[in-house]
């Protein structure tokens, strides 16, 4: 891999015991910026203020504390905080395996690839026995102060760690409000269907891009070479409450009007 490793640990499960790498499966390309004082282009800072004060509060002067919901604060120290983190460890325990794709797209938050560390014999025949038994397992383990879970998968011959989010961080799709209003008429039915067939194609990740990113870069660049920028604001249609004239405008616009 010609990625740089982020975190060593260990990977554990039974009595197998596989040295990995951890390796970032995403990255950061936002656009990010300087902030300047308009007047003179300086570079400015952001500070904590004092509101009573009226005085900078340097970091170690400052503490953390918990909004209740009676209108209080509950202040903690850092010495309180750090005393109820996780202990430091590299040892990515494998608690259970489970039927492939049983854990749902909801909870994953980030993933990681692992790579070997050293003892390849061991990596390959966890690539192995994944592929064999075709399950996933579910890990856990402590990286940088912070607990995570995740799923342990194969992904093109890759083993990863998808760490997933904690049960109180997704929401139940029941606890929506159930869709109400009229069934569609069997000609809003029929577009509906042949608008779905006529768009349906492969996913091709290559396609879709942040054009954005891709905006501010070419407007950055124009304005580094000195030329004149001009700004044109996207222009967003309108939605139309008609759902048949809808169907039949988005049919029309593939070809088949």
């Amino acid at each position: 891999m010609g990625a740089r490793a982020m975190w060593r640990g260990v990977l554990r499960f039974g009595e197998a015991r596989v040295p990995v790498r951890l390796y970032a499966a995403v990255a950061d390309r936002s656009v990010h910026f300087r902030l300047l004082h308009r007047k003179d282009r300086a570079p400015v800072r952001q500070v904590m203020v004092d509101p009573v004060a009226e005085r900078v509060v340097p970091y170690a002067e400052s503490r953390r504390a918990y909004p209740t919901e009676q209108g209080g604060l509950v202040v903690l120290d850092r010495d309180e905080l750090a005393e109820l983190e996780p202990e430091s460890s590299r040892e990515i325990a494998v608690e259970h395996f489970l039927p492939a794709r049983s854990i749902d797209h909801r909870w994953y938050s980030r993933p990681y690839y692992l790579g070997p560390d050293g003892d390849e014999d061991a990596y390959f025949a966890l690539i192995e026995a994944l592929e064999e038994s075709q399950r996933e397992g579910l890990a856990r383990w402590v990286m940088r102060r912070k607990t995570y879970h995740g799923a342990l998968r194969l992904h093109g011959g890759y083993p990863m760690l998808i760490a997933l989010r904690h049960a109180d961080e997704v929401v139940p799709a029941d606890s929506l409000q159930a869709p109400s209003g009229d069934a569609l008429e069997d000609k809003e039915l029929h577009m509906a269907q042949q608008l779905i067939d006529t768009l349906e194609a492969p996913f091709e990740p290559g396609e879709y891009h942040d054009d954005y990113r891709q905006r501010v870069l070419e407007m950055i660049d124009d304005k580094r070479r000195g030329k004149h920028v001009k700004v044109t604001p996207l222009r967003r249609p309108e939605p139309s409450r008609d759902l048949t004239r809808a169907l039949e405008a988005s049919l029309k616009e593939v070809g088949h009007g």
